[in-house]
């Protein structure tokens, strides 16, 4: 499974962005596609989850309310839409996947991970 994001960049505080995520390789180990971020003082943390076989999502508490996801699934993509952004929003932003639902619910145990994108808020 490869995935890989796009849409990272640098915007004012308030601002929007859209990441997206492609998905290639076996799609059927991707059942569940999560967003995450590496910020200064978090190594990690998950931001936000769908379940491809039927949409269901997740969204974190600290994002909830400004960050979205969704997925088409004709282009194979998952995009996070971030809105109201914040100056500690700033960090490397990676789109992960697995087979477990589970990953989902827990934000946790993600098999495949892409590269990154940078989202740098001033």
């Amino acid at each position: 499974v490869q995935l890989v994001e796009s849409g990272g960049g640098s915007v004012q505080a308030g601002g929007s962005l859209r990441l997206s995520c492609t998905v290639a390789g076996y799609t059927s180990r991707s059942n569940c596609l999560g967003w995450f971020r590496r910020t200064d003082e978090q190594e990690r943390e998950g931001l936000a989850a769908i379940v491809i076989r039927d949409g269901r999502t997740y969204i974190a508490d600290s994002v909830k309310g400004r960050f979205a996801i969704s997925q088409d699934t004709a282009k194979d993509t998952v995009t996070l839409q971030m809105n109201d952004l914040k100056p500690e929003d700033t960090g490397v932003y990676y789109c992960a996947a697995d087979p477990s639902i589970r990953s989902c619910t827990s934000f946790s145990g993600f098999t495949y991970w892409g590269q990154g994108t940078q989202v740098t808020v001033s």
